[in-house]
């Protein structure tokens, strides 16, 4: 956003800053909250505060005008968590999950995402979003492949093996194959172990 103020590294004193309209009071608040937020169109970035651009490793002038498939790991990822958010907004206006997501260089992180639509019957026509980096306190602590995340992500929902596959299109035993894996790689013995391990907890 752009405004008559004219936001600077070096600033006055927090009373000059104090807005003197509503319009400006919505800009501070847009462009100093501690979280990404953005507006999308068709899950194109058409603004986004600075915190959103640090927050991938970009100035939030590079972010504007890309689609938010490339701040995801992967294509699938990308697909599956819209389809997945698409369906949920068409019924209540609002989305939100616990996803990993990627930075410039290439480094992967857990983020907490919200989101709401303008219009639920085109959600994704116009939508307003809250990205927060969650890594501190959910470390990423493996290298895991596409499928791996994905069953990730869904454990931590809390979903069945059976759950899960219906949602990845894959098979009951594929998910406990992959969730072996990740009890492997996290070094946890038992399911409730590894969502712990996943959550940053142990």
């Amino acid at each position: 956003m752009s405004g008559g103020r004219g936001f600077v590294h070096n600033r006055p004193p927090m009373p000059s800053l104090a807005p003197t309209n509503a319009a400006e009071a919505f800009e501070i608040a847009f462009e100093f909250s501690p979280v990404g937020m953005c507006i999308t169109e068709h899950r194109v970035v058409t603004i986004c505060n600075a915190a959103f651009g640090t927050m991938f490793g970009y100035e939030a002038d590079e972010l504007l005008g890309q689609r938010l498939a490339s701040l995801y790991p992967s294509h699938e990822e990308y697909v599956q968590i819209g389809n997945a958010g698409l369906a949920v907004m068409r019924e209540t206006g609002t989305y939100g999950d616990d996803r990993i997501m990627r930075r410039r260089d290439g480094t992967l992180f857990w983020c907490h995402v919200a989101g709401r639509a303008l219009d639920r019957s085109d959600p994704f026509a116009c939508a307003v979003w809250m990205f927060e980096d969650i890594s501190a306190k959910r470390p990423l602590a493996a290298d895991l492949t596409l499928r791996e995340r994905e069953v990730a992500r869904q454990l931590m929902t809390g979903g069945t093996s059976k759950q899960i596959a219906r949602v990845l299109g894959i098979s009951p035993r594929t998910v406990e194959a992959h969730r072996a894996r990740l009890m492997k790689k996290l070094g946890a013995s038992n399911q409730g172990e590894l969502v712990a391990r996943l959550i940053g907890i142990g």
